[in-house]
């Protein structure tokens, strides 16, 4: 059954463009990881994506994440298409590109797309997107389609969100992005959340529906700093 969140990862055990024996485990080690699948080599979007993720890749790097792309595609394909990349990008993939021709993988992941098809007449997959934290557990997933090419921008705010909402008992609000404010945790009553972030470090929005009948003891909307600010991170 396909992974969903929350669920463990499954390890992916194969070849790369340059490795015949890849363990997507042994290569993460204890790092947080990004699988991504691409429906094929020497394809327009696929192309643009990966070039702007061995754009990003130091990024990535940075935050301790580890990228890794996946296609149904051969490592001798992969080695073609990566000159491509470079060619026309301006940045040269620096990670692995995981070979699945049988498919066997993709459907364990649950990404292949049943309506699309290559010249042997073998399903592609979807732009799959998986965000694996240290402990191989699948912390987001996402699906786009074979038209539309993904925002790896976006990719490292999520990143940046569930690496903040690991470390502190906050949330990120609509459309966060590093600096910005975020939402007290609803696990912390108001007490607890000055206790915390101190008297003057939160901020209460009074909701109408809680003048009357706040019974739980807290407003459930509440912002404070992000606690990240001025810890020194170069991301």
């Amino acid at each position: 059954m396909a992974p969903y969140l929350n669920d463990t990862f499954p390890n992916l055990q194969g070849s790369t463009q340059d490795q015949p024996d890849f363990d997507l485990y042994e290569y993460l080690g204890s790092s947080w990881g990004i699988v991504f699948a691409h429906p094929g080599d020497f394809t327009p979007v696929c192309t643009t994506e990966l070039g702007k993720a061995a754009e990003l890749q130091i990024q990535f790097k940075n935050r301790g994440v580890k990228l890794c792309g996946f296609s149904c595609n051969t490592p001798a394909s992969h080695r073609r298409w990566i000159r491509d990349i470079e060619y026309s990008m301006g940045h040269r993939v620096e990670f692995p590109l995981f070979c699945d021709p049988t498919r066997k993988c993709a459907a364990m992941l649950g990404i292949l797309d049943l309506t699309r098809s290559d010249v042997e007449g073998l399903p592609l997959t979807v732009r799959g997107v998986f965000v694996i934290k240290p402990d191989k557990t699948v912390a987001m997933m996402m699906a786009y389609p074979h038209t539309s090419g993904r925002n790896f921008d976006e990719l490292l705010r999520i990143v940046n969100a569930m690496m903040l909402t690991e470390a502190h008992s906050i949330a990120t609000p609509v459309n966060w992005q590093r600096g910005d404010d975020v939402i007290v945790s609803c696990d912390l009553d108001n007490e607890e959340a000055k206790l915390q972030y101190g008297a003057e470090g939160v901020r209460i929005v009074e909701m109408p529906s809680e003048k009357y009948d706040n019974v739980v003891g807290r407003n459930y909307l509440r912002y404070t700093k992000d606690p990240s600010e001025g810890d020194g991170l170069i991301w």
